[in-house]
């Protein structure tokens, strides 16, 4: 891989990670297109991810203060209750990075999979926009999210981990049709990605499959680099667009790509 497929495989990534439109699968397409071949490794991946991590770091940054100012105060206040609720979410995400991380890379190599689970994604974005005016009511649950809530928008993490499923956009529209308002769902799904995705990064560092890597050390820097740049503008866009847009918009572009993939696959 090149600096220069680095810089578009990065901003790829930044400009779709936030948006509900897979940027797992958007980066498959990307390389499909570049004709960059895939490594055996999700090296790239991981760390594209961790710089759009870094860039929702920078927007949520008052938020989060706020979380662990609340949660060092070790008593069951608003922040503490809203960190375990995240804690919650994660359980499903890291048994499948537990048990079946080989078999996720597996599917990054299949162009149909990623067809297909564009396609899923538009449905699952579709039916969301009908069911989230069910939550305009309101949430009873401390925080307008409920435990059991948590976990199935963790499940949906889960499932997402596959290439073409958004992240983004399986998790808000699972809040939604659980009956989470826009605004809670808009904060908690990127909030709740913050340590899968860093703890991922750490252990590819320490476990030496950075330094075992096929991609250079230019490339991966210049992606990053692209990702948390562009993932900064898109983030901001992102919470604005799941407050007050329709999501059926980003459901008809996912069915289009979703369809045209599986046309040329």
């Amino acid at each position: 891989m090149s600096w220069l497929e680095a810089l578009i495989l990065g901003l790829v990534q930044g400009l779709t990670e936030f948006l509900p439109v897979s940027s797992s699968g958007h980066l498959a397409i990307g390389r499909e297109l570049l004709g960059v071949e895939a490594s055996g490794d999700l090296v790239f991946e991981v760390a594209v991810h961790a710089a759009t991590v870094l860039s929702t770091i920078v927007v949520f940054r008052k938020e989060i203060l706020k979380l662990f100012q609340g949660l060092f105060k070790f008593k069951m206040n608003d922040e503490t209750d809203y960190v375990l609720k995240i804690l919650v979410s994660m359980i499903p995400v890291f048994v499948v990075g537990m048990f079946f991380k080989d078999y996720v890379e597996d599917l990054f190599q299949s162009m149909m999979v990623v067809g297909l689970a564009l396609i899923v994604t538009a449905m699952l974005l579709f039916f969301s926009d009908f069911a989230s005016k069910k939550a305009q009511a309101g949430n009873p649950a401390r925080n307008g999210i409920s435990f059991w809530q948590a976990l199935v928008v963790g499940l949906g993490q889960a499932c997402a981990v596959i290439p073409g499923l958004s992240r983004s956009g399986t998790t808000i529209s699972t809040g939604l049709i659980c009956g989470v308002k826009r605004e809670v769902m808009a904060q908690f799904s990127f909030l709740m990605v913050l340590i899968p995705i860093l703890g991922e990064a750490f252990l590819d560092v320490v476990g030496g499959d950075m330094a075992a890597s096929t991609i250079g050390t230019l490339p991966l820097v210049v992606g990053f680099l692209a990702a948390f740049v562009s993932g900064l503008f898109a983030c901001k866009v992102m919470i604005a667009l799941v407050r007050r847009a329709r999501l059926c918009w980003f459901a008809l572009y996912c069915a289009i790509v979703g369809a045209l993939v599986l046309i040329f696959a």
